[in-house]
């Protein structure tokens, strides 16, 4: 049975051992470098954002539902000849298919592929019994012999290599097995599963519809094992999760377009496969199938009835959230997940396998939202891991220090903002030009695979009013979010701002209450500290005195949008929090759209090669894509594309603090495709970013130059 580390130290010791396995890096880059494509090839022509808000609402229409289309899909499957039966548990699903084999003789028993099997852990159980059982899908074949979980929901052996498996043919077969004699090894299995397929008694099979209207299920796979399983054996076993009930064909189909598209980049899987009732079948008494369907809660119908965590149950197990997830493609499925894997898997673990199991791998979340963007089923992936973390934490007892310290620094913005300034003051024996020499005690070496930046000896908040021009008449009114790096850290790219706008007659204002945004505590699991903090800032910044609200940092901007679901409750706040929302605007936007900069306002080209690197709460946090390599572009420089532009630098935040492996891993991939293409500058619009990308090209020695976008369209401003 699979087990996963319950604490970090142990779960981290994983990680360094998928992040040393060359082939597995390997492997998962080739395949996530390849899915964009492929996906997008497979979804053209389709509305994707369509699509996904017509399933994710026909899943809402239906989950309050869930009971009334079991007995309507009840009725309908009796009359066709099939038994129902439904299984409160894990534990009772696996003893109702147990019974079924003894009361009808069975000794041998083949398997399709079922992530709800896998989910009761139903082999055990049933090998427990005495029955030989025989998974038929080939990548499941192989893990079961190696005595391993599927490490992705629809590819279940894509970690391993054709050495491991002609190894392991070796060892069930007794023959010396050829790696790179795929044909013969292909040979080895087709002969083994054959023969298990004619000696069955029962096929168990999942389903990825249960459809109310007619009692049917369908099963959609790539391999005709399917086929095999639920048509040769007299008996068939389905079983199925509550979740998989749709009212109607229709809904099925609308699911089906989307799920192979957004699984492996397939316009359809090779096998759809329906079946209605009790079909045919010569090796059966009276030659007709005997057809048992189990139906598993274990839990779905409580999630039914959450308002936050019901979303979860519109997942079609495509495994998009897997494909996309720069974590993923580091470490692979068993550490980033328990049974279920990817973004949903950190979020179904605490709920099906316990918070145990959850504890460690929900907070190994970048929140870069790639798994949001793709999920199929709208479902907000990263939201629900942030809430299960929150969750785990108030059940568990006394926080971590650092979410203690978190929430009394942040709700007291005065002592906050004291505690920054005194660090720029006691830093100064550690400092070397704008880095720290080295880095505090409490950081280990681990951390330094980049350098950290000083804190500014003046803050921008502190330079406001002598650098900022007064505009008498001005065109626009516009607030400036700081947040903490521009504020602190980084108050050049809040000067960077005020001359790359010089002219326009806009007038920024700094409002000196504002405070951090407050997405360090949501992150953190303190989320009523960031409900607080985002009161202290709507009451800084009040949106209807202001026509934009500009932030530099996309996470930040993100984050303000955010608002109006986290203060959803608050009847005059939610108002307020609603009209930041359509005021926030990042730096790239506002000159584009609202100041409508032209190219003659620039010097001429010049300076070398420019990449760009898009922030992940700015691409996908707040949709904006086009309009930072179309400013570059307008500002005459010569911007050049590099791999992977849009996956995460891996900072996240405390993200690079509690999991350095991972984000050096990510600033390192992210750092070689910037030299790849021989660029002498890197931009991006966010502080964070560039706190990773400039710490780690100075700790690399590198050439190119880092700085915010803002920073670079000032300097070439005429």
């Amino acid at each position: 049975m699979i087990k996963t580390p319950g604490d970090v130290k142990t779960y981290k010791l994983d990680l360094k051992r998928a992040l040393a396995n060359k082939f597995l890096g390997a492997t998962l880059d080739a395949f996530a470098s390849a899915y964009p494509q492929s996906r997008a090839n497979a979804f053209s022509g389709i509305d994707f954002d369509c699509l996904a808000a017509e399933i994710a609402r026909g899943k809402d229409d239906s989950i309050p539902k869930i009971e009334e289309m079991l007995e309507e899909f009840t009725a309908r499957a009796k009359e066709a000849g099939a038994v129902v039966h439904f299984a409160r548990t894990a534990f009772e699903a696996n003893s109702i298919i147990a019974s079924i084999a003894e009361e009808n003789g069975v000794k041998r028993i083949v398997k399709s592929k079922s992530m709800t099997a896998e989910e009761t852990f139903l082999n055990a159980h049933l090998e427990r019994a005495g029955y030989v059982v025989s998974e038929t899908d080939l990548g499941e074949w192989i893990i079961q012999l190696r005595g391993e979980g599927p490490s992705h929901m629809v590819m279940p052996a894509i970690h391993l290599s054709r050495r491991d498996v002609a190894e392991l043919f070796t060892k069930v077969t007794g023959q010396e097995m050829d790696p790179d004699d795929i044909g013969a090894m292909v040979e080895v299995a087709r002969n083994e599963l054959r023969r298990k397929f004619l000696e069955a008694d029962m096929g168990i099979s999942g389903a990825n519809f249960a459809i109310a209207q007619n009692g049917a299920i369908g099963l959609v796979t790539n391999e005709g094992n399917g086929r095999l399983v639920t048509t040769l054996p007299r008996v068939h076993v389905a079983l199925v999760g509550v979740d998989k009930l749709v009212p109607d064909v229709t809904s099925a189909m609308r699911i089906l377009s989307a799920l192979p598209r957004n699984a492996t980049g397939q316009l359809i899987s090779n096998y759809v496969t329906w079946i209605t009732g009790s079909v045919e079948c010569k090796s059966a008494p009276g030659s007709r199938k005997i057809m048992h369907i189990v139906f598993l809660d274990n839990g779905r119908l409580a999630l039914a009835k959450d308002p936050i965590f019901s979303q979860a149950l519109r997942c079609i197990r495509c495994g998009g959230c897997a494909n996309v997830c720069p974590i993923y493609k580091l470490v692979g499925g068993h550490n980033y997940g328990h049974v279920y894997i990817g973004a949903i898997g950190l979020i179904l673990t605490y709920f099906y396998h316990g918070r145990e199991n959850a504890r460690a791998i929900v907070k190994n979340c970048l929140n870069c939202r790639a798994c949001k963007s793709v999920c199929p089923a709208g479902i907000d992936l990263p939201r629900l891991i942030k809430e299960v973390h929150r969750a785990i934490l108030e059940v568990e007892g006394p926080k971590p220090l650092k979410n203690v310290l978190l929430k009394r620094t942040l709700e007291n913005r005065r002592l906050f903002h004291f505690l920054l300034r005194s660090g720029s003051l006691a830093q100064a024996p550690v400092v070397e030009g704008r880095f720290l020499r080295h880095l505090p005690l409490f950081f280990t070496e681990e951390h330094r695979f980049r350098r950290l930046p000083a804190l500014a000896k003046v803050p921008l908040r502190d330079q406001w009013e002598k650098i900022n021009p007064r505009i008498e008449n001005p065109r626009l009114r516009v607030a400036l979010f700081g947040g903490c790096l521009t504020d602190f850290v980084y108050p050049e790219q809040g000067q960077a701002l005020l001359d790359a706008c010089r002219g326009y007659d806009v007038r920024f204002e700094y409002p000196m209450e504002q405070s951090c945004c407050g997405l360090p505590a949501l992150m953190a699991g303190e989320k009523e500290t960031a409900r607080l903090v985002a009161i202290q800032n709507l009451k800084a910044v009040d949106p209807a005195q202001f026509d934009y609200v500009i932030t530099l940092c996309a996470s930040c901007g993100s984050h303000l949008k955010d608002y109006a679901d986290l203060l959803a409750d608050e009847p005059l706040l939610g108002v307020k929090a609603a009209q930041l929302q359509d005021k926030v605007i990042d730096f790239s936007s506002f000159m584009t759209k609202v100041l409508r900069v032209d190219p003659g306002e620039f010097r001429s080209a010049g300076g070398g090669k420019t990449a760009y690197h898009a922030p992940c709460h700015l691409c996908r946090g707040q949709g904006v894509t086009k309009e930072p390599r179309e400013l570059l572009s307008l500002a005459g420089v010569e911007y050049v594309r590099t791999k992977e532009e849009e996956v995460c630098c891996g900072f996240g935040g405390s993200f690079s603090l509690d999991f350095p492996e991972i984000s050096a891993e990510l600033l390192k991939r992210k750092l070689d495709n910037v030299a790849d293409c021989g660029a002498t500058a890197l931009v991006t619009d966010c502080p964070g970013c560039v706190l990773q990308l400039k710490g780690g090209m100075e700790q690399r020695g590198g050439k190119v130059e880092v700085k915010h976008i803002a920073e670079m369209i000032a300097e070439r401003r005429k």
